[in-house]
């Protein structure tokens, strides 16, 4: 009896219903109405006392059952409290919020198909892996994660440049990128064949100085034909091959200083060269690993079709290695299961979907969400192995072939036919 005492005296009796089958939402319940709660927000009242008179004020509040109670203050306070966490970015949530806000720049990729990918594929400290993604940077950094800047990582992109946008979210160490290198996609088919070389590189970036030069003439011949004020009104549109130049070094690295006078050009000009030059350099770095062809794993992700990639970029890994590709359709990915068994060279080939479905887990109301993901993309994995030479030399396949014909056929019977013995 004293225990009960206590506790009801050291306690707030709680009023509560038996169930709701008597609650009616016609959206008369609440007295306060929006311009009420909008005035309490603006006389700087905390939202603690807010939730407090939205229940005051609330005619069937004391009506609900206790579970409907505490359902109605939790959604009140995510309503009006506002409480920021700060959080140490991770994979997992970097691949949450993205999925929820802009799915499209990831393709589309959950956050637990993100997870089948860095299984499969095998990703761990001090490997030599090879990903080719067009997720905004966001595989990229989830290999990097699970690597630790142990290992090299060789990013295959698309376009001008590699997009590494999320990759910047998880605040790597500069340690980590000493072993991250980049490498042109459409240099990999010269890199194949044996004609790459350091002249393609150079030809590829284009100088700031030649394109200001270009421009300059240009000006000059602009001047020439045409009358003064329109030479001075096109003169501002020559400095934006100049701002983009300045914009692209900018976002490469957050310590580039823009430079404070005119004068400062030629500086602005030398740091634009050395900066090609490092970039020209990782990228011959990058060649002469891809050219060892001992790979330890392969990661696409990109927006492309699948099929002509892979069969590219398997070339580069080694033997008995996991391979993952990603996309956001299951027909492409047949296709390249379809080439993938009639080129061979791959093993356990395997096209999965992950199912997903979030549970509340609660006390007494522990059950499976009712809404849940449609679909986070298809995975077609596997291992390489050797090729056969037989596969490759077809005069030696054929000489084969005939020589198991020869040994398929049915010898001759050996046993004759006893005469038989006259009695």
């Amino acid at each position: 009896m004293c225990l009960k005492q206590c506790k009801s005296s050291g306690e707030k009796t709680k009023e509560a219903g038996t169930d709701n089958r008597n609650i009616i939402d016609d959206g008369k319940s609440q007295k306060l109405t929006q311009e009420d709660i909008k005035a309490l927000k603006d006389k700087g009242i905390k939202g603690e006392e807010i939730v407090q008179q939205l229940i005051e004020n609330s005619t069937t509040f004391r009506d609900k059952t206790e579970f409907a109670q505490d359902k109605y203050i939790k959604k009140k306070k995510k309503k009006y409290e506002a409480m920021i966490t700060v959080v140490k970015p991770s994979t997992r949530i970097l691949s949450v919020m993205y999925y929820a806000r802009e799915p499209g720049k990831i393709n589309h990729m959950r956050y637990d198909t993100l997870a089948q990918m860095l299984t499969l594929g095998n990703i761990r400290a001090g490997n030599k892996m090879i990903v080719m993604e067009t997720c905004a940077g966001l595989v990229l950094g989830a290999m990097m994660e699970r690597m630790g800047g142990f290992g090299s990582i060789i990013q295959l992109y698309p376009g001008g440049g590699p997009v590494r946008a999320a990759t910047a979210c998880f605040g790597f160490p500069k340690s980590f990128l000493s072993g991250l290198y980049e490498f042109p996609l459409n240099k990999v088919d010269s890199l194949l064949n044996g004609t790459f070389s350091a002249e393609m590189l150079s030809s590829e970036p284009k100088d700031i100085a030649s394109v200001e030069e270009s421009n300059g003439t240009l000006e000059e011949k602009q001047t020439s034909e045409q009358e003064n004020e329109d030479s001075i009104a096109e003169a501002p549109e020559s400095n934006h091959p100049e701002e983009q130049e300045r914009m692209e070094i900018v976002s490469q690295d957050p310590d580039y200083k823009e430079p404070k006078e005119s004068g400062s050009k030629k500086d602005y000009i030398q740091e634009k060269q050395r900066r090609q030059e490092e970039q020209k350099k990782r990228h011959l770095e990058a060649a002469a690993l891809l050219s060892e062809r001992n790979a330890d794993g392969l990661i696409v992700a990109s927006r492309f079709h699948p099929t002509p990639l892979l069969l590219s970029l398997l070339d580069f890994v080694a033997p008995s290695r996991p391979f993952v590709v990603y996309c956001q359709y299951k027909e492409p990915l047949l296709e390249c299961y379809t080439k993938l068994r009639e080129r061979g060279g791959v093993i356990n080939l395997r096209l999965s979907e992950t199912w997903l479905r979030n549970y509340q887990v609660l006390p007494d109301r522990s059950h499976p969400k009712l809404l849940m993901s449609g679909g986070g993309g298809y995975l077609l994995s596997g291992f390489t192995v050797a090729m056969d030479n037989l596969k490759a030399d077809p005069s030696l396949k054929s000489s084969t072939s005939t020589l198991e014909s020869h040994k398929t056929e049915e010898p001759a019977a050996k046993k004759r036919k006893c005469p038989e013995s006259d009695s």
